[in-house]
């Protein structure tokens, strides 16, 4: 499936370098990464947020979850939750739901780095469908997406087997 429209026109006038691959659907972050044979910390998973009456894009690695109870503090905002699907489907209307691009200039919205994605030379993530993912390095996706690196992600916490 080619890239969206938008996310086309986004990319070309932005000159942005990039390449994309398809892969069998995966509908989480982990399994785009296992899909494209990468480690999850390599793949940027899109989270959306809603807080002080606004939507805000975090992105962090794949490997990781977002603390919602850094959320608020560190983005300053005094009530924060996830977006519904019903507000996902209304802010990404070119999108598969759940497989927007980290990209939130293309949508009007804040983008939120997790620092700990920036120790990778490149990522991969959703290009608006669960099936196709763009490559680019780190530094071509600040350039487009113009985040704040901030630290809201935590390793998930393994299952105990008692």
């Amino acid at each position: 499936m080619p890239l969206s429209e938008r996310l086309r026109s986004f990319l070309d006038s932005h000159q942005a370098e990039f390449t994309s691959t398809l892969h069998p659907k995966a509908f989480t972050a982990r399994e785009v990464a296992a899909a494209e044979h990468l480690p999850p910390r390599e793949v940027a998973k899109t989270v959306v947020i809603f807080g002080d009456g606004a939507y805000h894009m975090i992105v962090i690695p794949a490997s990781k979850l977002v603390d919602l109870y850094e959320v608020r503090p560190v983005l300053g905002l005094a009530q924060a939750r996830l977006a519904t699907e019903a507000e996902l489907g209304t802010l990404f209307p070119d999108c598969e739901l759940g497989a927007m691009p980290p990209l939130g200039p293309l949508y009007g919205l804040a983008v939120y780095l997790d620092n700990s994605l920036l120790g990778q030379d490149t990522i991969a993530f959703n290009a608006g469908t669960h099936s196709e993912v763009i490559h680019m390095r780190m530094a071509e996706f600040q350039r487009l997406a113009a985040p704040q690196v901030v630290s809201l992600a935590r390793e998930p916490v393994a299952a105990c087997g008692w």
